[in-house]
């Protein structure tokens, strides 16, 4: 399982994402789910996966070797006249690679087993930054004014907290803040979301990272909003009305 966020801010783009992989308890390893390319000035774009590992890492092997050595007909996302191309580029790669190896098995694609998802972001010049959502059949969703953020993988536990704390106006800061609330809950919450973490800010109109790093578990910041999220609950709790026991007894025997 994994846990990948991509939200559209009036500012640019925030990504974040875990790096677990498992297939069991005790088979338990760590790969990069964030990737991103740019041509300075012209165009950047990232991408985030999740679902079957070698599915995930087949569409990306093909898309980092089109990269490489683009020209029209081999699609590249360096070639793409738009960011929706580059969404269809990529789900239609990931339905073809989920369909052969489906069939390369002898299963059928509709069994699930090389399903993945993956969030498609990016600028290109003279255009506004966009988001997709990339289903396992191909087909993609755009990040709106009612939908701002995209989730992939183990997404249930930090959901709450982006509904509740997202504002397309905040900051970059802010943001990062949110997410890693986010990242943070679900990592306490579920055992195959781990550290470290992938960051990636895409300020509008730059064409380059304004800020990406990893993030481990002895990272100051990371520590300190986890710790300081963790006690914020706790006042809040406490600070909410206490439960009466006794009146609701009461007034349930009237």
């Amino acid at each position: 399982m994994t846990y990948c966020v991509g939200m559209m801010l009036d500012r640019g783009l925030v990504l974040m994402s875990d790096t677990r992989t498992n297939s069991g308890v005790d088979n338990i390893s760590t790969f990069r789910k964030m990737y991103h390319w740019e041509i300075p000035g012209e165009r950047i774009i990232a991408v985030m996966t999740a679902g079957n590992l070698a599915t995930t890492q087949a569409v990306i092997s093909q898309l980092e070797e089109r990269n490489k050595a683009p020209s029209e007909r081999n699609n590249s996302l360096l070639e793409a006249d738009t960011m929706f191309q580059v969404a269809t580029i990529v789900g239609n790669l990931l339905q073809d690679t989920i369909s052969s190896r489906a069939a390369d098995s002898g299963q059928s694609a509709a069994a699930g087993t090389f399903n993945a998802t993956m969030i498609v972001a990016g600028q290109i010049a003279g255009m506004e930054p966009r988001l997709f959502l990339i289903y396992p059949e191909g087909n993609f969703i755009e990040a709106s004014f009612d939908t701002p953020f995209f989730q992939i993988g183990e997404t249930k536990y930090g959901r709450p907290i982006l509904i509740r704390g997202y504002d397309r106006a905040m900051t970059f800061e802010a943001a990062v803040k949110l997410m890693t609330v986010s990242f943070d809950s679900t990592l306490k919450a579920n055992l195959s979301v781990g550290l470290p973490l992938d960051l990636l800010v895409i300020q509008r109109d730059t064409f380059t990272p304004l800020h990406e790093r990893r993030i481990d578990g002895t990272d100051p910041y990371f520590q300190a909003v986890s710790t300081g999220w963790g006690e914020a609950l706790r006042q809040a709790l406490d600070a909410l009305p206490d439960y009466q026991m006794e009146q609701a007894l009461q007034a349930a025997a009237e």
